[in-house]
């Protein structure tokens, strides 16, 4: 992946987070791989269902590295050593194995990249004119039965709408 642009995807943080958080409550850190994935490399006898579940603590994999684009580590299955590379988006879920407690990865949606962002002009605030009922600094009147009073003039704030 080429380092100079930025991630567009969450999972990757997210799953670095909940590793670290895993860890620091004295869980197993497990993860669910889509084993279909074209880029996924795991140790294929263990693959169920087109899903491989990988234990991810630090006394069961060698050189651990969760980086954007990828896990990957070292590990023994059936006594052999085997390099394992799972693609970001081949993450299904990261787990601990005494409770169960993590998160599933659904599919989430990617942040839209411009294709040339010189090409494009950088979104920019203007200003709104009133509708010219009232002058500039004046509340408008509030419609009747409504109760939608605005607040007035000076710190913004937050309204919810139900």
């Amino acid at each position: 992946m080429d380092s100079s642009r930025p991630n567009l995807s969450s999972r990757p943080y997210l799953a670095r987070a909940l590793f670290q958080w895993l860890l620091d409550n004295d869980l197993t850190p497990h993860i669910v791989v889509d084993a279909e994935h074209p880029d996924v490399e795991v140790p294929r006898q263990f693959v169920q269902n087109g899903q491989i579940v990988l234990n991810l603590s630090p006394t069961a994999v060698r050189d651990l590295a969760m980086e954007n684009d990828a896990i990957s580590f070292g590990a023994r299955f059936g006594g052999q050593p085997m390099r394992v590379m799972v693609p970001s988006d081949a993450l299904v879920a990261i787990y601990g194995r005494e409770n169960g407690v993590g998160m599933v990865f659904g599919h989430e949606p990617v942040m839209p990249q411009p294709a040339d962002a010189a090409d494009e002009e950088a979104p920019t605030l203007t200003e709104v004119e009133s509708d010219g009922d009232a002058s500039v600094g004046e509340e408008p009147p509030a419609e009747e039965g409504e109760g939608n009073r605005r607040p007035p003039k000076g710190r913004p704030s937050l309204r919810v709408i139900k």
